[in-house]
This record gives C-alpha cells, sequence and structure tokens, in this order.
C-alpha cells in the first residue's frame, strides 16, 4: 500500500531510491457489498462522488462505506477520497461532519484561495485536477495551464491530470494524450506536490503509463465497470496491474 501523500511527491520519478509501486485509487464507488468484495486488496483510494454524476451519492451513503475501510486488517486502510465540482464551504462542513475524508479531490474551477481554505480547515488532503479535453495538445495549452498551477503551490497535496467531460468535468473513461504528463510531473516534482493519472485506464493499459511516465498514483473508474457498475474481477486485475508495474 503506498497511500501517505505527505513526502511521497516525486518519488516514482526520483532515481535516488528504489522505486514504489503506484498508489491506486478505485473511484466512484456505491456499494458496501463491493467494497466488502475488495477487504484486503493493496487499494490505496477508495473514492466516492458528491458531485452531479451517474456515481453520486450521499454523505449518508459514504459514512456507510467509510465504516467498511476499517475492516481492512493490512497495515494502512485505504483513504476515503470525495470528488467534488464547484462545492460550496458549507458543502463540504456537512459532509466532512457526517462522513470524515482523509481526502478532498477538487475537480471544478476552485482557486488556489478556495484550495488553501479548505487544506486550513480540515485535517484533509486536497487533490485538485487537472483536466484536459480530449483532442487538446501543444506546448501553448501546457505553458498556460502550468503558469495557472504556480499559484496553488503551498495550497494543495497533489493534482490529478484527467480527460475533461463537459457534463462532469472528469470521469469521462477516455484518455488525454500522455505526452502532456511530464510537464506536468516536472512541475509537481518542483513543489513538493504528488502526480496522479486517470482517464480511459484499465488493466491492460495501466502498465504502459506507468512504467512510461511514473506517477506517484494511478486512478480508475470506469475501466474496472461493466454494463456500468463496478466489476470485482476487473478491480482485482487493474490492481495487480498496477502493483507489478
Amino acid at each position: 500500500m503506498n497511500n501517505s501523500v505527505s513526502g511521497q511527491a516525486g518519488r516514482r520519478t526520483g532515481e535516488q531510491e528504489p522505486l514504489l509501486p503506484a498508489a491506486v485509487k478505485i473511484c466512484g464507488l456505491q456499494d458496501v457489498e463491493v467494497l466488502k468484495s475488495m477487504i484486503n486488496l493493496p487499494v490505496d483510494f477508495i473514492g466516492v462522488v458528491f458531485a452531479n454524476s451517474r456515481r453520486q451519492i450521499t454523505p449518508e451513503q459514504a459514512a456507510e462505506l467509510r465504516t467498511v475501510l476499517f475492516e481492512w486488517s493490512t497495515e494502512e486502510r485505504p483513504k476515503l477520497a470525495g470528488v467534488f465540482v464547484n462545492p460550496t464551504l458549507q458543502e463540504l462542513e456537512y459532509v466532512m461532519q457526517t462522513a470524515p475524508l482523509d481526502v478532498i479531490q477538487l475537480h471544478g474551477q476552485e482557486s488556489a484561495a478556495f484550495c488553501k481554505q479548505v487544506k486550513e480547515r480540515w485535517d484533509a488532503h486536497v487533490f485538485k485536477a487537472v483536466s484536459f479535453p480530449k483532442d487538446e495538445s501543444g506546448q501553448e495549452a501546457d505553458h498556460t495551464a502550468l503558469h495557472s498551477l504556480n499559484a496553488y503551490a503551498g495550497c494543495i497535496d497533489a493534482i490529478l491530470l484527467d480527460t475533461f467531460d463537459p457534463l462532469y468535468g472528469g470521469g469521462s473513461g477516455k484518455t488525454f494524450a500522455w505526452e502532456r504528463i511530464p510537464a506536468y510531473a516536472n512541475w509537481a516534482d518542483q513543489h513538493g506536490i504528488a502526480l496522479l493519472v486517470a482517464g480511459g485506464l484499465q488493466a491492460e493499459n495501466v502498465q504502459q503509463l506507468i512504467r512510461t511516465y511514473r506517477p506517484y498514483g494511478v486512478d480508475v473508474s470506469s475501466g474496472v465497470e461493466t454494463e456500468g457498475l463496478k466489476d470485482i474481477t476487473k478491480i482485482k486485475a487493474f490492481v495487480e496491474r498496477v502493483k507489478q508495474a
């Protein structure tokens, strides 16, 4: 398991120490029984969605899922990550009181100042998503995005690269141009911030991603689903491929 974000930023790209296995985040969990079937798998983060999505759940449902995480008998239980798009502090307050999160993942247009408020207010890691249009590429777009990210240094613990979805911001199940990753990996490394990659990942392509770009972690949702529902066979295959990479 590798769910300790602090101190792990850049540890996949450095050559001074042996590489740790990439962290795994399984996102979009809704069903308690599915999560129970995952007990003791080497999963580092379990993601639940509070934003508008077909995977959206209530804080009360998240609280039920959270209790299952304490049934892991491994050294560290998976951390619970909540996905939001442009939430208010009041919304976050209710969620944190109902189902205390280990990670608050912000997938909208949240400002650096807002991220700083969140980080200072709650004892949770803050992940900020950077979403790419599927067919967008080019150094100019990356230069602009990275310049904007500078304001977030010190306000967030990780950035998560994902493919933009016009309805939900992310969670499209489609890959973006992976050749864009190094510029963001370098930025994250320079600022002591972890880098996770999402977007169209599945058991068949995740090892190629990890071996080529060495992110801190990977995030999957639709890639471990069958007909829109989490598939334990696909989850196990995905986790195995990640930890073997």
